[in-house]
């Protein structure tokens, strides 16, 4: 008997997000390291949110749930903060490792944005690493005697375009054919000497091989412990040509 493509939504649920997550989800593992390590960063953020406090400023997005919302971004790869604001307000998984319930209405992606940055002006993601690393000695992740050492490039975000003469790169005035036209580089010749990127001034023109061409990038430099895989430190730095220091 063929069923019917219908659906009757109930007036009230009794379910909560926990019950949607199954249990050998590899997010659950992940939740509990996370929160163990959070508990432990309690004065940095007491710090971080003083001025408020005695500015008598409304409470701000806890730096907890942002956090989780930043980890969920790079576990998922999502590609900017207004898309994963939009998958945190219907995915039930992201919800419930935020810390949000199903009716909690979800962050304007600019004031994310505005919150993300108090984060990084006060290197909570650098404590938040440290701790996390200290956690794996602790528990005996770590071996501490057999090491791996990787280098990596990390593309900036700025395109080709912007990589313009250093004496024009502060001139705003657009080129010739109104604020749409671009310039012609093709066959002209740049370097980091005598160039450099309009919107990221850091990022570095670099080739990683022949057979690759050149872009505008950053090294990263990772140190791992051999006993389960868990990196202990890394770096980014300018590209400059040298590969493997941690």
């Amino acid at each position: 008997m063929r069923g019917a493509d219908g659906y009757t939504e109930s007036m009230f649920t009794m379910s909560r997000l926990d019950d949607f997550v199954p249990a050998s989800h590899p997010l659950r593992p992940i939740r509990l390291w996370l929160n163990d390590v959070l508990s432990r960063m309690d004065e940095v953020f007491s710090r971080m949110y003083e001025s408020d406090v005695k500015g008598g400023r409304r409470p701000s997005i806890a730096p907890e749930k942002l956090i989780r919302a930043l980890l969920l971004q790079v576990l998922y790869s999502v590609r900017s903060e207004r898309m994963l604001m939009e998958q945190i307000s219907y995915n039930m998984l992201f919800r419930w490792f935020v810390g949000l319930a199903m009716d909690d209405a979800v962050w304007d992606h600019s004031t994310f944005s505005k919150n993300r940055d108090r984060l990084l002006a006060h290197d909570v993601i650098v404590s938040l690493f440290n701790e996390t690393v200290e956690t794996a000695r602790v528990r005996g992740y770590l071996s501490g005697e057999h090491f791996s050492v990787d280098g990596t490039l990390i593309q900036a975000w700025a395109g080709h375009k912007s990589f313009v003469h250093k004496a024009k790169s502060d001139d705003d005035t657009p080129p010739d054919g109104g604020a749409g036209a671009q310039e012609n580089w093709h066959g002209e010749k740049r370097s980091n000497d005598t160039h450099e990127s309009s919107t990221d001034s850091q990022a570095r023109l670099f080739r990683k091989s022949r057979r690759t061409g050149a872009m505008l990038c950053y090294m990263g430099h990772v140190l791992t412990d051999n006993r389960h895989g868990l990196v202990v430190n890394a770096q980014v730095t300018q590209a400059n040509g040298k590969h493997g220091r941690a």
